[in-house]
């Protein structure tokens, strides 16, 4: 593990004391990513898609090899079914407006409370342009989907299903199979912005019809993400935007579109952000993810027992670590997660304090706001003991 925290640049620059533990809002940047990025806006830089000459040509033809990097990263069927964006937020706007012709009113939009913000105020607009309902799964007390209640809550009227695979509150891991077999017939998107750093990915096993995520919480630059789908399906949808390079030709009189993906790709792609999220990708593929996963689970598990020795501690979502990831949220009794976060600040723990874009999810769970802590594979044992010992001082002086 320290093998893999030197190749973070950050860690060398911060010096110390630095404990990064906020990578659920921003993973850092690997040093293949970084490479990756500098060399082509320093070297190599020119359009995709649209030149001729030869370093327009190269950069068109890493632009195909990390749509290929992608593919392989999420498992699927082909390159072609990539759509790169700027990110999950975009990738999903851009389901939810190119799904919008397809509601009638009185169709129904299944959500959760676990959901993040993106991944619930597209799909309100969706329906409110439509007529549309929108339904919510309940969570339980842990931060799980209650998935008990899906029954009452999937119809004939179902036509979408839009759930997080893994919660950035409660750090639950979603059990996606449960949900597509009670909607079988109803389009699936999955919000896959927290477990892409945390896969694998693999979304004809999952079953899903759209899978959007974001490079920059998996180790790769700002700027860059991607939506799967289903090939089928994007050759059915209309494009989200106009412009350069998603057409066929165009006529004053009317447009004939390109084939997906270029269909949804206008404009200028953020091309030296998708070759650093193709970069993190490789190099997410190259480590052995057992031993990335279980070194997670053990701190993860350090930081539960830790949390739970001191007094006025709630921590949210589950309790084990069966089926959750290292995202790990608490309240302070009496004391803002706001001044949690800053008191740590102040002996370099770094973590996430408020409602973390997840506003249903804290009303569901009777709380305004939580500290979040969440890991990444160069975290080790000083940044739990960090995190312990300042939430301790915290209490200290606070309460």
């Amino acid at each position: 593990m320290k093998a893999i925290r030197a190749e973070f640049p950050i860690f060398d620059a911060q010096g110390s004391p630095f404990h990064y533990l906020d990578n659920a809002a921003t993973s850092q940047l690997c040093a293949p990513a970084a490479h990756a990025l500098h060399a082509f806006e320093t070297t190599a830089r020119a359009n995709v898609k649209r030149g001729v000459h030869k370093l327009a040509d190269a950069a068109t033809v890493a632009f195909d090899d990390a749509r290929a990097t992608m593919a392989a990263f999420v498992g699927a069927a082909s390159p072609e079914e990539v759509i790169f964006t700027s990110g999950t937020t975009m990738s999903i706007n851009m389901a939810a407006r190119c799904l919008t012709p397809r509601l009638r009113e009185g169709d129904e939009i299944l959500l959760s409370e676990l959901e993040h913000h993106s991944d619930i105020v597209p799909w309100q607009m969706a329906a409110q342009a439509r007529g549309a309902r929108v339904r919510a799964i309940p969570v339980t007390s842990d931060g799980r989907l209650d998935l008990e209640a899906l029954p009452d809550l999937v119809g004939p009227r179902t036509r979408i299903v839009a759930v997080t695979h893994l919660s950035n509150v409660s750090g639950a891991v979603s059990d996606l199979s449960v949900i597509r077999a009670a909607a079988p017939e109803a389009i699936m998107l999955v919000d896959g912005a927290q477990r892409a750093a945390h896969g694998p990915i693999d979304v004809r096993a999952i079953g899903c019809d759209l899978y959007a995520l974001s490079s920059h919480k998996m180790f790769g630059p700002t700027g860059a993400g991607m939506l799967w789908g289903r090939m089928d399906l994007l050759e059915s949808l209309p494009p989200f935007l106009g412009g350069g390079e998603m057409i066929r030709e165009v006529r004053i009189d009317g447009t004939r579109y390109a084939d997906p993906p270029h269909r949804f790709e206008a404009g200028t792609p953020p091309i030296g952000a998708v070759l650093g999220m193709a970069a993190a990708a490789r190099w997410l593929q190259s480590r052995d993810r057992r031993v990335l996963h279980d070194h997670e689970m053990r701190l993860t598990g350090r930081i539960l027992d830790g949390l739970a020795t001191l007094p006025g501690i709630r921590l949210v979502g589950p309790q084990g670590l069966q089926g959750r990831a290292g995202i790990v949220a608490f309240e302070v009794e009496d004391v803002h997660a706001h001044d949690v976060c800053q008191m740590l600040d102040g002996n370099g723990v770094a973590l996430r304090g408020g409602h973390h874009c997840a506003q249903p999810l804290m009303r569901a769970l009777g709380l305004v706001a939580t500290a979040r802590a969440s890991l990444a594979p160069y975290n080790d044992d000083d940044d739990i003991d960090a995190l312990i010992e300042g939430v301790g001082k915290v209490i200290e002086r606070l309460r």
